[in-house]
């Protein structure tokens, strides 16, 4: 099996999104992809539960990627083996009528993961400085001081709102959340082998839209902008991981990994001891109970 590092998806300098792979050869069959995630999966299950009981840290995993990249069945695989108390999914649509009455970073703030827990955002805050600059009329909707119309949009908007974005990872890093971001690298061709399989499947046609097939025309706009906003905002305390994601089993097994060897480099993350007055009469306690009568 080809070894998966962390720092060989971390993006630590300027990518170009067009000249980074979008498969991954891990060189082994995929049952045996399966038979690692799952062995992944219950190790990083393990030590939610020891993050749980340490009640210090929350883990935030951030997922972006084009349609069909594969969020949600990775969603689905690689916290399938957590304690269903352990992790909180929240998929971001477009905003409420509520949502919008707020600025836009407020709905992911109330989104985020307790102390002890995992939080996924399936799309993220991110979506703030990409469906909007390739539909920059949705801005409109949120009301914002002098800006009544598109035109009305500054040219260092988008650059204003990513360092607010950098800001608020910053703050809740600091304050104990983990925050892990991936991009589901998809190419163009395989996402329009997926589209053809929910056309062709009928078990599947529920997931098409015809609007897939219009955010498909906008392909460059949203690599151009992807690649700028990761570019802008991988940071040492939320770093972005760019996944290859043709092939969905490795995908999952990598996001896996990456997700173990960052709570792994957390060794402060450990189950709390009893105190010290507890600790000396834990025999006691112990024949306490035994003598306790059993019921009849």
């Amino acid at each position: 099996m080809r070894t998966i590092n962390a720092d060989d998806f971390k993006v630590g300098k300027n990518i170009k999104l067009s000249k980074t792979p979008t498969t991954f050869d891990i060189e082994i069959e995929k049952d045996e992809v399966e038979e690692k995630l799952e062995k992944t999966r219950k190790k990083i299950g393990d030590l939610q539960d020891v993050m749980y009981a340490d009640n210090r840290y929350s883990v935030l995993i951030c997922l972006q990627g084009m349609d069909t990249s594969g969020k949600d069945s990775l969603i689905r695989e690689v916290f399938k083996d957590f304690n269903p108390r352990g992790v909180v999914v929240n998929s971001f649509k477009t905003p409420n009528s509520t949502e919008l009455e707020h600025d836009y970073l407020w709905r992911h703030y109330v989104a985020l993961p307790e102390r002890g827990k995992f939080g996924v955002f399936n799309r993220t805050h991110y979506e703030n400085v990409l469906v909007t600059r390739v539909h920059p009329e949705y801005i409109l909707n949120e009301n914002l001081p002098g800006i009544r119309k598109v035109e009305d949009i500054p040219k260092d908007f988008w650059e204003k709102r990513m360092d607010q974005i950098n800001n608020f990872e910053k703050h809740i890093f600091q304050n104990g959340t983990i925050v892990l971001k991936f991009f589901l690298h998809l190419s163009k061709e395989e996402q329009r082998q997926r589209l053809l399989r929910r056309l062709e499947e009928a078990k599947h046609n529920w997931k098409f839209s015809p609007g897939d097939l219009k955010e498909r025309g906008f392909w460059d706009d949203y690599q151009n902008y992807y690649e700028e906003a990761i570019n802008e905002t991988s940071k040492k305390n939320a770093p972005w991981f760019v996944i290859p994601a043709d092939d969905k089993e490795t995908a999952r097994l990598i996001v896996a990994k990456i997700i173990l060897e960052s709570l792994e480099n957390h060794p402060d993350i450990k189950e709390p001891e009893l105190e010290e007055e507890v600790k000396a009469h834990i025999s006691e306690y112990k024949d306490a109970l035994e003598k306790e009568e059993k019921p009849e």
